[in-house]
């Protein structure tokens, strides 16, 4: 179908609880980004910026996105801020991706950033709660990760044997996030102290979620016809899809799966033209193991109900038929919420360039990034292709 945009850098902070605050993440990712470019980086020819953020605890700025211009070293420069909960970054690649596809800008600077620890523990969990529906849920007293609980209990009453499949997503990306250095959680642990963890919500325990993190990340983003002025190896982006649902989990009439992945999977695919099985590894959002196994089906890796099938045959590893969270994902990576859409396009940068490292999937040529806003009210999905 051809190429829409193209990453021609990419950079990372560490994530974690960080001493640093926003402005040195940020600048630490896009400093990375420039580095990265290999024929180096006229920061005049950026044309547009969008900068992807909650605005979480106790940093907020009406005005934001202004750091991401200035940051960047071209005071002046058109910046939109993206705000569209844990998927805020999927969404801010998409809107840089069209800028790039319509011929308005050649080159476009997306970061991700989040600083999420410097609140006590009560106001993080209100933060978090606000990304669902707060009229009805948060008054029922659910947190984020009881909302999540619903979810599984529903799916593991219909498929019990995924029970096991939410241990082993979180032995998977614990195990490669071991091997990732920006990664949150870098402790490798055993499907014994998986389903021996306390519990959170159940069924979910502990080892089952995200943990709450700092961190920021960026791409550069560039139209097709410039990418190799640039750099020699540009990763494409060949379709964008995005979608939103019910905000509330009883608005919904099936809470086994998220319509929004679906929705935005089968745009993503079908402007790429690949089918969703021949893509080389995905990044999906695991904020809960739950939510690994709800991505495989509505990606369409998979058949619905199939999820732990696929998982707990190994297939998802890294030197699996289908390589899922090579960085950890949000389990181990963290999840810096404005961050991560933005982090899954880092990692796949670095695989479909070979330079992942210890974590690097043999023969990676394509991939697939799913980024989730809440309990899946929205879903922005990414394919691409190695240039």
């Amino acid at each position: 179908m051809g190429h829409r945009a193209a990453i021609v850098g990419a950079g990372h902070s560490r994530f974690g609880v960080l001493p640093e605050g926003p402005r040195a993440l940020l600048r630490t990712a896009l400093d990375g980004a420039a580095a990265s470019v290999d024929h180096g980086l006229d920061r005049a020819r950026i044309g547009r910026g969008y900068l992807a953020t909650l605005g979480f605890g106790g940093w907020q700025l009406g005005n934001s996105s202004a750091l991401l211009a200035e940051e960047l070293g071209v005071p002046g420069l058109a910046t939109l801020r993206v705000e569209n909960a844990c998927a805020s970054g999927g969404f801010a690649l998409q809107e840089a991706v069209r800028a790039v596809a319509s011929g308005a800008v050649d080159l476009v600077a997306v970061a991700g950033l989040e600083k999420m620890t410097d609140v006590s523990a009560a106001r993080r969990r209100y933060w978090l709660g606000v990304s669902g529906d707060t009229e009805w849920e948060r008054q029922a007293g659910l947190t984020f990760a009881g909302v999540y609980g619903l979810i599984a209990s529903e799916y593991l009453a219909a498929h019990p044997e995924a029970a096991e499949a939410l241990a082993a997503v979180a032995v998977k990306n614990h195990a490669n996030g071991a091997l990732n250095p920006n990664a949150h959680f870098r402790k490798p642990i055993t499907r014994e102290q998986a389903r021996a963890s306390p519990r959170v919500a159940d069924p979910l325990g502990l080892y089952d979620c995200c943990p709450v993190s700092d961190g920021a990340a960026a791409l550069l983003i560039a139209s097709p016809e410039h990418a190799r002025s640039f750099t020699d190896t540009p990763v494409y982006i060949d379709g964008v899809g995005a979608a939103s649902d019910y905000l509330a989990l009883q608005e919904r009439p099936d809470r086994r799966g998220f319509a929004a992945s679906r929705r935005a999977a089968a745009v993503a695919f079908q402007e790429a033209g690949v089918a969703p099985t021949e893509v080389g590894l995905a990044e999906v959002h695991d904020c809960f193991t739950i939510a690994e196994l709800l991505a495989l089906e509505d990606l369409g890796l998979c058949g619905r109900g199939e999820a732990a099938k696929l998982t707990l045959s190994g297939a998802t590893e890294r030197s699996g038929a289908c390589p899922v969270n090579p960085d950890g994902g949000l389990k181990s990576k963290g999840h810096p919420i404005g961050a991560s859409g933005v982090s899954q396009a880092y990692e796949v940068f670095l695989q479909l360039r070979g330079a992942a490292g210890p974590r690097q999937v043999r023969s990676a040529r394509s991939a697939v990034t799913h980024n989730v806003g809440g309990a899946g009210a929205t879903a922005a999905v990414a394919v691409y292709t190695a240039g």
